[in-house]
């Protein structure tokens, strides 16, 4: 059997547990597997080599900057690799440009293209545990690229996929996929399976457990996919298709999503008239600025405002090309507010019960609490709220749902 396994930065902090990542693969070698290990870089050293570069300059170059954190992973692989060794266990160390992980060359985002795998199998078949710095390739002009917050499990899948691998697990500091932040909801549970679409959606809502890159490429090939901790045993969460869910768990909603790091930008006094938001979401796109939510507001006196949200740390960036955009338009001006949260009720269920956007709606009106905007999927309903009112609102939602029970209880 072909297992690939990708361990966190909270696992991978020191030497101590870079040791016990090395007796994990050891473990699943023993037994007679082929094991490949993906890793991240050690806690805290990403946001490390940032600063760095940040004392030089506020806006560093994109490419300079993926060669300077792409380190972070290539010390750890390096580490563990040398760990193997000591412990008696043949390794090997391949980096994203050696595995031929050949990516786009949108540094800081780039996304997966091919990864040429003769290299690796090639040490896998003299018995080697291969270990793999996530997070990085190389694009087609020979350039390291990253490929964004959370892409060691991007890459760990992309793998898993590419090598047909029976099994990929996502080692990380929680055991499994719980119904929300057991930090913020001290009742939150740990899901036994969850569905490919739900987790889609929870992970592009502010779910931290899994990157949502790599849950698209469990998706489409069909990639087994098991969140566990690297801290303590347990089943961990099995995240599959979903018939399987469905056919263990009867539920409405399965999990509660909580989001700070979101940003609320407001274009007022748009010239109301064909092509506007064309050209204020082309030149976002252009710049790779990902766009959530969109409000468009009722007309006034030929002008209309147009909301929307992006993430946090494309903010400053997106204001600023904004203030451009109202002076090219014709616009009043542009605020922005990063003062917010997003909460969001993500399950399946959703899609044959109907009350549930009315439930929510009520649920946050008796906490006192203000929706300022508001976006639904068939499986999702997400609300922007003042970001002092998310933890109350993801209580009061845990327990209107019913994931406070000892068990799930379905919706009537």
């Amino acid at each position: 059997m072909l297992v690939v396994q990708k361990y966190g930065g909270t696992s991978v902090k020191d030497v101590e547990r870079i040791g016990n990542v090395a007796k994990k693969a050891i473990d699943y070698k023993n037994r007679g597997d082929d094991v490949i290990v993906v890793v991240s870089a050690m806690s805290g050293e990403t946001d490390r080599l940032l600063n760095l570069a940040g004392k030089i300059t506020t806006f560093p170059d994109d490419r300079e900057v993926d060669t300077l954190i792409s380190t972070g992973e290539q010390v750890t692989s390096a580490l563990l690799a040398i760990t193997l060794k000591s412990m008696g266990h043949d390794a090997v160390s391949i980096l994203g440009y050696q595995a031929r992980i050949i990516t786009d060359s949108s540094f800081g985002k780039a996304r997966i293209d091919d990864i040429e795998k003769e290299k690796i199998v090639s040490e896998l078949k003299k018995g080697k545990i291969v270990v793999v710095p996530g997070f990085q390739g190389v694009d087609k002009e020979g350039n390291i690229t990253t490929l964004g917050r959370g892409g060691s499990d991007t890459t760990a899948v992309a793998l898993a996929a590419s090598l047909k691998a029976d099994l990929c697990e996502i080692y990380t500091d929680v055991d499994g996929v719980y119904t929300t932040d057991p930090n913020i909801c001290e009742k939150a549970r740990r899901l036994d399976t969850i569905s490919y679409d739900e987790m889609l959606e929870m992970a592009s809502l502010g779910a931290k457990v899994l990157q949502i890159r790599s849950v698209e490429f469990a998706k489409k090939y069909s990639v087994p996919l098991m969140v566990k901790s690297s801290l303590v045993e347990g089943k961990g969460t099995l995240v599959c298709n979903k018939e399987e869910v469905m056919s263990m768990e009867k539920v409405v909603i399965s999990g509660i999503t909580y989001s700070k790091n979101e940003a609320k930008i407001t274009v007022i006094k748009l010239p109301d008239k064909p092509g506007m938001a064309a050209k204020i979401f082309t030149v976002l796109s252009d710049s790779n600025i990902v766009v959530d939510i969109i409000v468009q507001n009722v007309s006034h006196a030929d002008t209309t405002d147009i909301t929307f949200t992006v993430a946090k740390p494309d903010a400053k960036k997106a204001f600023k090309i904004m203030e451009d955009v109202v002076k090219e338009i014709g616009a009043d001006s542009v605020k922005i507010d990063e003062n917010i949260a997003k909460v969001s009720i993500v399950g399946l269920g959703m899609i044959s019960h109907s009350g549930i956007a009315s439930k929510m709606f009520s649920v946050l009106a008796d906490e006192g609490i203000n929706i300022e905007a508001i976006t639904t999927s068939e499986i999702k309903i997400s609300c922007v709220l003042e970001n002092k009112y998310g933890e109350l609102a993801v209580r009061a939602l845990h327990k209107a749902f019913g994931l406070d029970a000892a068990d799930i209880v379905e919706e009537k």
